[in-house]
């Protein structure tokens, strides 16, 4: 409080009241001039961009949320079966492939939190998958490329997931969710949809290289995946990471090629939000599997020149908190190796109950 000579001013906050030191008895009542407006004190979910990241339902309340993610990437081979004259010059038969491939998913989640510390969840995909290939042999006078195609569409695979945080979320020091995930076969498997050798320009077949006449919705194998999150929260950005293993079971498939065991994955991914207000924020981060090799009964590898395939990604992403109850999270993914996705874009709107 200070005093200069009849008025007194008090400063409390952000409200300034004036009071006159003599005044008759209805002056005595504070004034007020000014007064910031109220502000909504919860903060964006600057860890909940990403979809393997945020905090958890809280006990009895449900979360749905409804999401669209589409996928883009290609790939070019180039095959030589010749010889080389010099280091430059090759001599016999190039064939060059190329294949681009799109999908786009649409998918409801629903969550609900068990206690304030454990979540489950369900996951149901709709997918829509389109692929085109275009190849051209080099050296035999081919006078256009040989384009194909195919796509495909219907239920994906559906996932379970349970969700459990070990420790408190505190300010300064970082907390901990554990994470269980299950993707079972519902989605048409690779191995049940048409398909026909491909054929170079002299009607011949290419060994090991099969056209789907029809896309698949799903992997053919179930997959079990436990993960790690960390989340340390140091105002006014949040922190994160994730490591995972992803177990694919063996089956057997038939069509002549026996049982197959998909390569399991290696996975990790950190990253970084900032809250820009309290409604919106900025996320940051980089994910990267090493996807190990594929084995099977019969014939050879199905991936006989790599132990390991390494899937890089670069992602950004925005979060708003569009109402009390509706949050729109959207981010984006550019690929970062050479079998990594080109670009992937997803839409998530989570509605709390």
């Amino acid at each position: 409080m200070s005093q200069s000579g009849k008025f007194v001013f008090f400063a409390t906050g952000s409200i300034l009241s004036i009071y006159l030191a003599s005044s008759p008895a209805w002056a005595q009542t504070p004034e007020v001039v000014g007064e910031r407006p109220p502000e909504d004190q919860r903060q964006a979910d600057v860890a909940a961009v990403f979809e393997e990241r945020g905090l958890l339902t809280p006990k009895g309340k449900w979360v749905v949320e409804p999401s669209l993610q589409y996928i883009h990437s290609s790939s070019t081979t180039v095959a030589i079966d010749g010889f080389t004259i010099l280091p430059a010059i090759a001599i016999g038969l190039i064939d060059v492939s190329e294949v681009q491939r799109d999908t786009l998913t649409a998918a409801i989640a629903l969550r609900y939190g068990l206690t304030d510390r454990v979540e489950v969840g369900l996951r149901i995909p709709y997918v829509w998958r389109d692929e085109s290939l275009r190849r051209r042999e080099i050296l035999v006078g081919t006078p256009a490329d040989q384009v194909t195609g195919s796509d495909g569409m219907g239920l994906g695979d559906i996932e379970l997931g349970l969700h459990y945080q070990f420790n408190r979320a505190v300010t300064g020091k970082p907390f901990f969710i554990g994470n269980l995930r299950v993707k079972s076969t519902t989605g048409t498997s690779p191995f049940e949809v048409d398909r026909v050798p491909a054929k170079d320009s002299t009607g011949e077949e290419i060994p090991g290289v099969d056209i789907f006449l029809e896309q698949p919705t799903g992997s053919g194998f179930w997959a079990v995946q436990p993960s790690l999150t960390v989340i340390y929260s140091t105002d006014p950005a949040v922190i994160y990471g994730n490591i995972s293993y992803v177990w694919n079971l063996e089956r057997d498939v038939g069509n002549d090629q026996g049982k197959i065991d998909p390569g399991n994955a290696l996975g990790f991914s950190l990253g970084t939000g900032f809250a820009l207000n309290n409604r919106t924020s900025l996320s940051f981060g980089y994910d990267h599997s090493i996807v190990f090799k594929t084995k099977r009964e019969l014939g050879d590898p199905l991936n006989p020149t790599f132990d390991r395939v390494q899937v890089g990604t670069f992602l950004w992403g925005l979060s708003h908190r569009l109402s009390d109850r509706t949050s729109m999270n959207f981010s984006v993914g550019i690929g970062a190796t050479s079998a990594a996705p080109d670009a992937q874009v997803s839409l998530r709107f989570p509605i709390r109950f």
